[in-house]
């Protein structure tokens, strides 16, 4: 296994569909807010970047209206700035927030372009992550909770366990960092989260997904299916009354609802390749691909690697499970090797048990109620901890311990 959390994957809030302008006087600034244009947290902001810094700005919105947020930059001095942000304020409308980008560290020049209604000044070079961080506090409530930590959990191939090994996170991530989580299961006609968990919900996820005018809060909140204390179930209907042919932005409302409220929201993903999928993985906090030690696997989970490496290039690594490892008689392509071929260490391997995983998926059990003290237990602990970026917790004491408070009054008697 592989640990600790990657400084990149510190939460960020999305933007919502906001309109931003930038207007640069250098290259590499308009490079860095172009690189963050393409960022997954700002795939619903239409940004476009420009040349000619303050006087284009003030040229352009002189007879347009101006965007939701003006980038500006700066290589002058405080006179010269402070100047320029007197004539854009002839032009701006009011709601705009400004950005400056400017080249010194001046504490007085802070402090005048604040008084003028500035709302962030960043001091070049500024990094993508920088810019995306800046610009999503712009629109974050003050004192407001983070965002919710989304999990994309998908199978390299179908039968690998993916949904297995989400159920099996979700559950350890509740029950052992005791964070309110919920496993949605995305693969509509045929989840298995339902029968995983024991539950047979009069509605599920569909309810949501086709229903996009009436979703909120309180839509959400009564498909939820309660499994325990901090565990909830956005269920599959399992049903075959319609297709499931979604539009690219189908889940975005459940998402973001999801994400207002809950901390760890583990998505089942179901083994497809479309729109909605695509998008769903590639704007998710963390991204694990469940695969098994065979040669398609390896293929599909280098494609599906380099894919999202290119398509989230501010963000973590994915995560690669491999899974089933060990079964009899069937040649397998060894850890290592699997690891070296797609260029990464593998996050866990998770042997090839099928009594136990047999056991339990027939009871609507997860790994560690049926054995506890199994290593594939310890496993889905330790990934919890890991997409939740909290530490382990020690395990609850033995049954042995209740005997504890007995002996602790025998022993005072017998003291007194």
């Amino acid at each position: 296994m592989s640990d600790g959390m990657d400084p990149q994957t510190q939460i960020i809030a999305p933007l919502p569909r906001v309109t931003l302008q930038a207007f640069c006087e250098t290259p590499a600034i308009a490079e860095a807010i172009e690189a963050a244009a393409s960022d997954r947290r700002m795939q619903k902001a239409h940004v476009k970047v420009q040349m000619g810094g303050a006087p284009a700005a003030v040229e352009a919105f002189r007879h347009a209206p101006t965007p939701n947020v003006v980038v500006l930059e700066f290589q002058s001095e405080r006179a010269g700035i402070l100047a320029s942000l007197d004539q854009l304020a002839t032009v701006c409308d009011a709601g705009t927030k400004v950005m400056v980008v400017g080249h010194v560290n001046d504490v007085l020049l802070y402090r005048e372009i604040v008084r003028r209604g500035v709302s962030e000044y960043l001091i070049a070079p500024v990094s993508v992550l920088d810019f995306v961080r800046a610009v999503s506090e712009l629109f974050s409530t003050p004192g407001a909770d983070p965002l919710g930590r989304t999990v994309s959990i998908l199978g390299a191939k179908g039968g690998v366990g993916a949904s297995t090994v989400a159920h099996n996170i979700g559950w350890a991530a509740a029950q052992n960092q005791q964070a309110q989580t919920v496993i949605a299961d995305l693969d509509i006609a045929f989840g298995t989260a339902g029968l995983d968990f024991n539950q047979d919900p009069p509605q599920g996820i569909s309810d949501a997904i086709f229903a996009p005018d009436r979703i909120d809060a309180n839509l959400i909140d009564r498909l939820l299916s309660k499994c325990s204390d901090h565990l909830s179930l956005l269920a599959a209907p399992a049903m075959l009354d319609r297709t499931t042919d979604l539009t690219e932005t189908a889940l975005d409302g459940l998402i973001d609802i999801l994400r207002s409220s809950i901390p760890t929201i583990v998505l089942d993903v179901p083994h497809v390749w479309t729109a909605w999928s695509r998008r769903l993985v590639v704007s998710s906090d963390e991204v694990v691909i469940v695969a098994t030690p065979d040669l398609a696997s390896l293929r599909n989970t280098k494609n599906l690697f380099d894919n999202l490496r290119a398509n989230r290039p501010n963000d973590a690594k994915p995560r690669v499970v491999l899974n089933q490892v060990g079964m009899p008689k069937r040649p397998e392509i060894a850890a290592g090797e699997f690891a070296k071929a797609i260029g990464a260490e593998l996050t866990a391997t998770i042997q090839h048990d099928p009594a136990l995983f047999g056991t339990a998926a027939n009871n609507g059990q997860m790994i560690a109620e049926v054995q506890p003290s199994s290593k594939q237990a310890e496993i889905f602990a330790h990934l919890a901890a890991l997409i939740t970026g909290r530490s382990e917790q020690k395990r609850s004491r033995s049954p042995g311990s209740l005997l504890e408070p007995f002996l602790s009054k025998l022993a005072r008697r017998k003291a007194s």
